[in-house]
């Protein structure tokens, strides 16, 4: 910790009740200018809860903070970016029909006369692209036409467009590739060095050693310490977030290319996805890599009938004919799950409840006789996958909504289990979930490919596919450009593959 750096925003004791519940418990926090405070914890810790009261989202139950030495009470986000607070949260925060520049300037757009100078608004908005280094996003793009990580972007470039004194980022880097965040960190180290104070939320350890001054950890909504981030190993912040040892799963065994084909890909077309081949075997655990917009959640899609391709198609089963699937309920019924990238808009109903998210595809296959639901074994089968993954939740008829990104994520999944699925295509699946949590995810990909399952995922974190699956193939530029099997891959050759399709004389 910098000792001369001054107090920006000092939190006495800030409490958060959801009724006999406390997201939040007497936190009492000093955050300076001029450093990166790491926020640390497991899903369900308080992190995004403690966050919210400061940006003016969420209201706190009691307790006081000040900010610059005066007292400090938001009733809204506008209060906190008026004393200069920005926010940067984990759920995008975009309006999806509105252009990139439009987003990017919502609350200042050029306009004469109640017209918007449409040339200055791209002018500003490529300025605002370029200092996060993503020049290749066009201004004039409607943002639901963009990834997740590209609209990852566009949010924290929308953040640090506007003169901020504290910026607080919230998993900032899940859905960006290794490039784009190394842009992000080069610009929050200029930020630093200009007295920005920052809050960064992160569940990877790598990101929180390299970048952080200081650390605080959460656990179970208190505070368990803050730590000068040189003085905290990763082990160390393991052993604080979970108050125990996290052990990793189980050596791999080797992939046995004799294993049943179950899904075989020919030439499938659509989209930004060329002419892409490839096989999956009975309990293989298949890694897409790729940069992102390499193709890699559109190739699931296809195969998934979420879009719908344009040429070639899926086979399932050797000898099986070619077909495409014009619907994702045509893949479900041929015992096809998809955990998507999006859980927010793509994985969950939010308003509705733990059980019913839990059941919902199985609902009528499984939980009904004769138009009739039975409730019980419908709640049975809630309740024993929510322990199995250890799902933090009060009741199985809490709205899923008031989960933690972490515990609803385990839920899209848990929907799936019930299903009782054959080939699962896992887009980002530990996005957004803290260390203990992935473990138990990895573990689950373990036992599924050890019961006959078969799992294609799509990660843009190579360390973990590399540790994970048993063999890994890669996206460029919409490709598939090459296949590495566990016994001869490297890192550098795969990224290698990653960047091949975008040199010259390969694109296209």
């Amino acid at each position: 910790m910098n000792p001369e750096a001054l107090n920006l925003l000092e939190l006495k004791d800030v409490t958060k009740s959801y009724g006999s519940a406390k997201a939040v418990d007497a936190c009492s926090l000093s955050f300076r200018a001029g450093e990166v405070h790491a926020l640390l914890g497991a899903n369900g810790a308080g992190k995004s809860t403690l966050v919210r009261m400061v940006a003016g989202l969420t209201a706190m139950s009691k307790g006081a903070m000040a900010f610059c030495g005066e007292d400090y009470a938001p009733t809204g986000k506008r209060d906190a970016e008026a004393v200069g607070i920005e926010i940067v949260q984990q759920e995008l925060n975009l309006i999806p029909t509105l252009s990139v520049a439009e987003n990017l300037f919502l609350a200042d757009l050029p306009a004469t006369a109640g017209v918007i100078r449409r040339g200055v608004l791209r002018q500003r908005a490529r300025a605002a692209l370029d200092r996060v280094g993503r020049s290749g996003i066009s201004p004039e793009a409607e943002v639901d036409t963009l990834g997740v990580g590209q609209q990852q972007m566009v949010e924290i470039a929308a953040a640090l467009n506007r003169k901020c004194r504290l910026l607080i980022l919230d998993e900032p880097t899940a859905a960006l590739s290794s490039a784009e965040s190394e842009t992000l960190f080069d610009r929050l180290r200029g930020l630093r060095s200009d007295g920005v104070g920052i809050i960064y939320i992160s569940h990877r350890l790598d990101e929180v050693a390299m970048l952080a001054d200081s650390i605080s950890v959460l656990r179970d909504g208190c505070c368990v310490g803050t730590f000068a981030a040189a003085d905290c190993s990763t082990d160390r912040m393991i052993e604080l977030m979970s108050g125990q040892a996290v052990h990793r799963h189980a050596e791999h065994a080797s992939f046995v290319d004799q294993r049943s084909e179950v899904l075989r890909v020919e030439g499938l077309t659509g989209g930004l996805v060329k002419d892409v081949s490839f096989q999956l075997h009975r309990g293989e655990k298949l890694g897409i890599a790729g940069l992102v917009g390499s193709g890699r959640s559109e190739l699931l899609r296809l195969v998934f009938g979420a879009d719908v391709a344009t040429a070639g198609g899926v086979c399932l089963g050797e000898g099986d004919a070619l077909q495409c699937f014009r619907h994702p309920s045509e893949a479900v019924a041929a015992g096809i799950a998809m955990v998507t990238e999006n859980r927010k808009e793509n994985g969950l109903l939010l308003p509705a409840s733990v059980q019913t998210n839990t059941t919902l595809v199985s609902m009528w296959q499984r939980f009904a006789s004769f138009g009739m639901v039975r409730s019980q074994a419908e709640a049975d089968a809630a309740r024993s996958q929510c322990d199995a993954l250890n799902v933090r939740c009060e009741t199985l008829q809490q709205r899923i909504a008031t989960l933690s990104g972490g515990n609803q994520q385990k839920i899209v999944l848990a929907k799936w289990l019930v299903h009782d699925a054959d080939i699962f295509l896992l887009d980002e699946p530990t996005r957004g979930i803290d260390v203990a949590a992935r473990q138990r995810i990895y573990q689950l990909v373990d036992a599924l490919a050890a019961d006959g399952k078969s799992i294609v995922m799509v990660s843009s974190d190579l360390d973990e596919l590399l540790d994970v699956c048993d063999r890994i193939a890669v996206m460029s530029n919409g490709r598939l450009v090459e296949t590495f099997k566990r016994e001869s891959w490297s890192y550098e050759g795969i990224m290698q593959a990653a960047f091949s399709g975008y040199r010259r004389g390969r694109a296209g």
